[in-house]
C-alpha cells in the first residue's frame, strides 16, 4: 500500500520580477525535478502589488499584493490570512524568498521527498542554519545560529503557533533617528551585533558585507533602520520557534541522516553545532570525487 503524497505549500516572497525574476519558475522545477511525488502549491506575494491584487500566475500558484511594511515577515502574515483555515490542509509549509537560491545554495540539490518526510516525524523546522563565532544577545535573548529566512519549512501546526511573524516593528526601541549612532543607547541589541549590523550593512568592503551595500547617511537611514529590522525579524523567527520547542534542522544533515538511516531508524535532533559540521564532510566528499574523476580523465603535464 503506497503512503499519501505530501502536501506542500509554498508562501513565496518578491518584491517584483526586476531582481529574480523566473523564481517562482525556479522553486517550481525544483520541487518537481527534487520532489516528483510531492503535492506542491504555491502562494506568491509580491511587496511591490497593492494590497488587494490577485491572480493566478498559473494552475497551483496564485499572486497577491502586500505592504512590505516589515519586508518578507509582514507579506508572509499577509499569505498566511489569505490561506486561512486552508493552510491545515496541508503537511508542511515552506517559506521562502526570490532570493532562496542566489547564495551558497548547494544544500538546495540535496532536499527531496525522503527529508521532507522525515521532517514530519520531527519536532523541528527545516532550513539552513546560519551561525556567529561568538554568541550574542537581541532582547534579552542569547543568540549564535538561525535559519536562514529564504528557505524554511516546517509544520502548519508550528506555523500557526507563531502567530504573526512580524516580531521587531517599527515602533521597538533600537534607534536613535542619527546616522552617525543609528542604535539607542539603551538598545536591546548587545553592541557587538551593533556593529555587526552596522558593518555588514555599511562596511567599506576590506571584510565580507552584504551585497547591496550602501553609505549611512541622513536619505539612507530609514533603509538602514528597515533591513536591520528585518535582520532582527529573521533571528526572532528562530528563536521563538526554540522557546515553542522547535528545533533547527540543517538541510544538509537531515539529508545526511536521512540517506544513511534505515527506514525503521528513529532520528534525534542533535544540536546545531554538529549539524553544521556535517557540510565539511561533504565538501571534503565532493572534493575527492572531483580529483579522482580527474585523474581518471585529465592527462598528466609533462
Amino acid at each position: 500500500m503506497h503512503a499519501q503524497p505530501l502536501r506542500v505549500l509554498t508562501l513565496l516572497v518578491r518584491h517584483g520580477t526586476e531582481k529574480y525574476p523566473t523564481a517562482w519558475q525556479d522553486l517550481r522545477a525544483m520541487f518537481a525535478h527534487q520532489m516528483p511525488d510531492v503535492v506542491h502549491r504555491m502562494l506568491v506575494i509580491d511587496n511591490s502589488l497593492p494590497v488587494g491584487h490577485g491572480s493566478d500566475l498559473d494552475l497551483g500558484v496564485e499572486l497577491i499584493g502586500a505592504s512590505n511594511e516589515d519586508w518578507e515577515f509582514s507579506a508572509w502574515d499577509r499569505g498566511i490570512n489569505q490561506t486561512g483555515a486552508k493552510l491545515h490542509h496541508y503537511d508542511l509549509v515552506h517559506l521562502a524568498t526570490s532570493a532562496f537560491a542566489a547564495s551558497a545554495s548547494d544544500h538546495l540539490k540535496l532536499i527531496d521527498g525522503g527529508s521532507l518526510r522525515s521532517l514530519l516525524g520531527l519536532q523541528g523546522a527545516l532550513g539552513c542554519i546560519d551561525s556567529r563565532r561568538e554568541a550574542f544577545s537581541i532582547f534579552g535573548i542569547g543568540s549564535q545560529a538561525w535559519l536562514r529566512s529564504s528557505f524554511i519549512l516546517m509544520t502548519p501546526r508550528q506555523l500557526s503557533s507563531l502567530g504573526s511573524l512580524v516580531s521587531v516593528g517599527r515602533d521597538a526601541p533600537i534607534f536613535s533617528g542619527n546616522p552617525r549612532q543609528p542604535f539607542r543607547e539603551d538598545a536591546p541589541i548587545s553592541q557587538a551585533y551593533q556593529q555587526f549590523l552596522l558593518h555588514w550593512l555599511t562596511g567599506d568592503g576590506e571584510e565580507v558585507i552584504w551585497h547591496s551595500r550602501f553609505d549611512l547617511t541622513p536619505e539612507t537611514l530609514p533603509f538602514f533602520e528597515s533591513k536591520a529590522r528585518a535582520i532582527l525579524n529573521e533571528l526572532m523567527l528562530t528563536n521563538r520557534l526554540l522557546a515553542n520547542g522547535c528545533a533547527l534542522v540543517d538541510m544538509t544533515w537531515l539529508a545526511q541522516k536521512v540517506r544513511a538511516a534505515s527506514s525503521e531508524s528513529e532520528i534525534d535532533i542533535p544540536d546545531w553545532r554538529v549539524q553544521i559540521s556535517s557540510r565539511a564532510r561533504v565538501k571534503r566528499t565532493l572534493i575527492q570525487k572531483l580529483r579522482r574523476w580527474l585523474s581518471k580523465h585529465m592527462p598528466r603535464q609533462r
